[in-house]
């Protein structure tokens, strides 16, 4: 029987179905997605950063969303780049280690986080005259390092069982590392794996999900006794937050079928969509999605792309 000690690197097989002018077709598109993120992501964390007027909670959080697209992105889009252009298809232990690790966190910090900022509008639209005295900026601080730890430390658990793993293969049929999939070639005994693995999916969903219903059904209680103005400013203020939030659940969704159900036939590049869908969209529309909506954010860039032309 071998093992994992017989193994230099990882076979990521969901490049070989693809045409060598689909790959380069591919390429292109990704260094343009990424580049997108880079810039968006960035330019609206140093916007929130520079800005004192956005040194309030909602933004902070927002800050904290647009960290972690960067963080998650990062993760994926420079190895497919690789993968792509030099038409190979393998990634050392290390790296796939490192790949699992990252997109993981990034997807529970993400459902974390878009929980978190559920609860600040609750607080918000519901309490308004208590707001500043309930989300202060230390409890502010305080939910975010416990969002990002929180994550960090449930997977790091889980990830370390991982290194216990004997492989009696090397071969995934996806274009970037997957936990599940690596704990499928283990050969040794996975009960551990999967047991945990199960009640950190449950855990990280479950206690956002319970906090997200509980938010904006209180919302929701509130804006059908509200006037017409006050339900078109709650809405005008939720709406990009239920769009990320359905956007992001509806990617990992897919991703979790076409994962857990290899039978399922699709064309190769309908699956590699699906695969990165919630890490392709989800960094971009977020960024585009709040800078256009949001009135604050809107202000202070127009004010600095105006002070930036009058200095020139």
């Amino acid at each position: 029987m071998e093992n994992g000690a017989n193994f230099t690197s990882i076979r990521l097989t969901g490049y070989l179905n693809l045409e060598l002018k689909m790959k380069y077709f591919l390429f292109a598109v990704i260094t343009v997605l990424y580049s997108t993120i880079l810039f968006a992501n960035s330019f609206l964390i140093g916007v929130i950063c520079s800005a004192k007027p956005l040194h309030k909670p909602m933004y902070v959080f927002l800050c904290s969303l647009f960290v972690n697209e960067l963080y998650g992105s990062t993760a994926l889009f420079p190895s497919l780049q690789v993968h792509l252009i030099l038409n190979n298809n393998e990634i050392s232990f290390i790296y796939c280690y490192l790949q699992i690790f990252c997109l993981y966190t990034y997807a529970m910090i993400e459902f974390c986080n878009l929980a978190v900022m559920s609860f600040d509008r609750y607080v918000s639209i519901c309490y308004p005259l208590h707001y500043n005295r309930i989300m202060t900026p230390f409890r502010v601080g305080v939910l975010i390092v416990l969002v990002w730890s929180y994550c960090f430390v449930q997977f790091l658990i889980l990830f370390s069982f991982n290194f216990k793993l004997q492989l009696c293969g090397n071969s995934m049929e996806k274009v970037w590392c997957d936990n599940y999939l690596l704990v499928k070639l283990a050969c040794s005994k996975t009960s551990l794996n999967n047991t945990y693995g199960i009640y950190v999916n449950v855990m990280t969903a479950l206690i956002p999900l319970m906090l997200i219903i509980y938010s904006y059904t209180r919302i929701l209680k509130i804006c059908m006794s509200s006037t017409k103005e006050a339900k078109q400013k709650a809405l005008s203020t939720c709406a990009p937050h239920i769009i990320s939030l359905l956007n992001f659940s509806l990617g990992c969704f897919f991703e979790t079928v076409q994962s857990r159900f290899d039978n399922i036939r699709m064309p190769a590049l309908l699956r590699i969509i699906i695969s990165v869908y919630f890490l392709m969209c989800q960094p971009v529309l977020n960024p585009i999605m709040y800078g256009i909506r949001l009135k604050n954010i809107r202000k202070v860039c127009k004010n600095l792309i105006v002070s930036k032309v009058g200095i020139t």
